[in-house]
């Protein structure tokens, strides 16, 4: 008897999977949702570590007494709004408000939302990172002839970098979980891609097949940062 109901649950299981992935090549829907969802972390990525890396500069800057009190105050104003607001309601009003008579692509329009929202988290992580290094190694580079701008470039932003690498791995696999909402602007990212298939076979299975996609991905990035932190951390040692 039980043979017989292990029998019939994978023959279930085998119908499942040809409607949802094989029928029609619905396979690829996934495929091309995978790519699109990847493209859009790469380049959010990018924008987020351009935009946080000039707001941590604006406001370490400041710090030093720099008379940019407009641009600092910029910088906080930004980091302050885009934190504590929902990287949803970004997203819609890039879409919906800032590019709703413009004929952009979907790709363009989720990265630089992301980004932008990255951006003002990844500034504090650069500031943090900034800011853990002693300040008497930028005193000896000036003392030795180089200028500020020289002492940070070749001095502190260097180890700053080095420092933070650890939090913007996390920041990244963050941003690549975070993608997934970008179906609300009709973006066929994996997310959407799964659940379209679901709306036509109205099984969980895509949705499962999705979270196990993301899951993958996560993990093998986890064990790049681990890997990461070990090596510096030996790095320290030596």
């Amino acid at each position: 008897m039980v043979g017989v109901y292990m029998s019939a649950w994978f023959s279930d299981l085998a119908d499942q999977f040809y409607r949802n992935f094989i029928f029609e090549d619905r396979y690829r829907w996934l495929l091309q949702g995978l790519a699109n969802t990847l493209q859009m972390t790469l380049f959010a990525g990018m924008i987020g570590i351009l935009i946080g890396l000039v707001l941590s500069l604006i406001r370490v800057l400041h710090k030093s007494g720099a008379k940019i009190g407009f641009l600092n105050a910029f910088a906080n104003a930004y980091i302050t709004v885009i934190r504590g607001t929902p990287v949803m309601v970004q997203i819609l009003i890039i879409n919906f408000v800032i590019f709703a008579s413009i004929p952009v692509s979907k790709l363009l329009v989720a990265s630089l939302a992301f980004g932008i929202n990255s951006g003002a988290y990844v500034a504090e992580i650069f500031r943090a990172g900034i800011n853990s290094v002693d300040a008497g190694q930028a005193e000896a580079a000036r003392s030795l002839g180089l200028s500020y701008g020289q002492s940070m470039r070749l001095i502190v932003l260097p180890q700053a970098v080095k420092n933070v690498l650890p939090a913007m791995f996390n920041e990244f696999i963050t941003l690549l979980k975070e993608t997934s909402i970008a179906g609300y602007i009709a973006f066929t990212d994996l997310t959407r891609a799964g659940n379209n298939i679901r709306t036509l076979t109205f099984s969980a299975m895509p949705l499962l097949l999705v979270a196990l996609i993301y899951l993958i991905i996560v993990m093998f990035m986890t064990f790049i940062l681990r890997r990461l932190e070990r090596r510096l951390a030996s790095s320290d040692r030596g």
